[in-house]
């Protein structure tokens, strides 16, 4: 009787925590268990940017359609524009002219044929346990009837009241609840070109983005926050500790939110909640959950300068899933809609795809821990890999598994762990039989998918597993995984 007492004691002050307005306090809040549990989540980028869908794409280069109007005011008036920039302002005098404001895409962002509940279907069969849609980018556009965007902007700056003439942010939360998946936001703290902003910077952060966090926090309830566009002014000028504090304390979300760590210029891979990477390898050999965030191409917002070459096909985005989840990470894959509200068609063949793969897979993924090495490399020099970087890295994983050169190292096999399971995911389907290099407990092997045991023999080195032919409904993946019980 009395250990339940102290149980029930220290619960109920759990329950009860308070945080004060300091990263001290903040920082001691647990990421909730449901995001390291869900390894798998869809980023959306919807907007105005969505009517022009244009990014200059440069070999090498990222380039985020979703930029279009900082790109297109900087390429015509910046002395120090750079390549992107500048062809972003020669497209839109081309197609547009010099004298076309980009406020005027907002009356041509309809959506006319958007369907929120064929978007919530798609994002189901994805496999993918959260989604994440720009409740407004720095462009400024709410997505929901935001009163302080129109407010501050002295226009008609929300979805309602121009363009969709639609609550498209709580049509698709709606939905998106029905399938039973998770509802988040992305959420930009500053505005390129919102007067406010330009003029008065503490009165912006007073009158317009706390009122305004906290209203679509309030009428929405989002799981997810994403926050982003912190990085001109610190944590301090801000306020976000004082934010996230009434977030953690007063809001209806307060015990299931999860944040990101983008609060100020001084918070990432510092403060907050989970660590950001950003188009890189993304972080190893951390506790602290993470999530790497990524469109299929170059772009988060819709591009129509990419071309098919620029996308990645279902089995890469498969092996940037797997890699991620392997070192204990989130994969936040972007998808970007068209103006009118489609998705476009390859995007959702790809989100099908690995939805595909999922279904048979899934147990491999979700709620799965890192095991003590992450992959298995065959012989050869294995290559350097730079992680833990915050933005923008030379890293693609699907060059790491394919045989290239005869005295380069590729990965043969991806670890996770869950349980006694640990599971083995081959990018390959190769020979007639695979090492597991330490695995020395092996009780029994299951290919997913399959009823039929494996046949496998123990020694000091590993447990060598014969591979036998794949039936044909297993044969077309992109991944195999073993289910190896210890």
């Amino acid at each position: 009787m009395k250990q339940f007492l102290v149980l029930f004691l220290v619960l109920g002050s759990l329950k009860a925590q308070t945080y004060q307005p300091t990263w001290d306090s903040v920082d001691k809040r647990s990421t909730p268990v449901w995001f390291s549990d869900a390894k798998f989540g869809i980023f959306i980028h919807w907007g105005t940017y969505s009517v022009p869908a244009y990014a200059l794409v440069l070999p090498g280069k990222l380039a985020y359609a979703e930029w279009y109007w900082n790109a297109m005011t900087r390429g015509r008036s910046d002395p120090k524009a750079d390549d992107l920039q500048k062809g972003t302002w020669d497209f839109h005098q081309k197609v547009y002219g010099a004298d076309f404001p980009y406020q005027n895409f907002a009356p041509q962002f309809r959506a006319e044929l958007f369907d929120p509940d064929h978007w919530a279907d798609v994002f189901a069969r994805s496999g993918a346990k959260y989604v994440v849609l720009t409740s407004k980018h720095h462009e400024g556009f709410a997505l929901w009837p935001s009163k302080e965007a129109s407010a501050t902007w002295g226009r008609p700056w929300n979805a309602l009241e121009t363009g969709p003439k639609r609550d498209v942010l709580g049509d698709l939360t709606e939905a998106v609840r029905r399938k039973g998946v998770r509802m988040g936001f992305y959420y930009s703290l500053y505005e390129w070109y919102n007067p406010l902003w330009l003029y008065d910077k503490p009165r912006y952060v007073r009158q317009h983005m706390f009122p305004q966090f906290k209203d679509l926090v309030t009428n929405y309830k989002p799981a997810f926050i994403f926050s982003d566009g912190e990085w001109e002014m610190t944590s301090a000028e801000w306020h976000t500790p004082e934010l996230l504090a009434w977030l953690f304390n007063e809001s209806p979300v307060k015990d299931e939110v999860v944040v990101n760590d983008r609060w100020g210029s001084d918070t990432r891979h510092k403060h907050g909640g989970y660590w950001t990477t950003e188009y890189t390898a993304g972080m190893s050999g951390i506790d602290h959950p993470w999530e790497e965030n990524r469109g299929m191409g170059v772009s988060y917002g819709y591009n129509r300068a990419e071309g098919l070459d620029v996308y990645h096909t279902a089995r890469e985005l498969v092996a940037i899933l797997v890699d991620t989840v392997s070192r204990g990470g989130n994969l936040l894959l972007d998808i970007g809609p068209k103006a009118d509200g489609t998705i476009p068609v390859m995007m959702e063949e790809r989100l099908l795809a690995m939805g595909d793969w999922l279904k048979i897979n899934g147990e491999a993924i979700y709620g799965t821990k890192p095991w003590k090495v992450t992959r298995q490399w065959s012989a050869g020099e294995v290559p350097k890999v730079e992680y833990n970087k915050e933005y923008s890295s030379a890293y693609d994983v699907t060059k790491l598994i394919e045989k290239s050169q005869p005295e380069q190292a590729h990965i043969e096999v991806f670890f996770t762990a869950k349980d006694k399971n640990l599971y083995a995911i081959l990018p390959h389907w190769s020979g007639h039989s695979l090492l597991l290099k330490d695995v020395t407990q092996t009780q029994s092997v299951r290919l997913l998918g399959s009823d039929v045991p494996l046949k496998f023999k123990v020694s000091k080195s590993g447990t060598l597993v014969e591979l036998p032919e794949l039936p044909e409904e297993l044969r077309q993946q992109p991944a195999w995984a073993l289910r190896v019980s210890q």
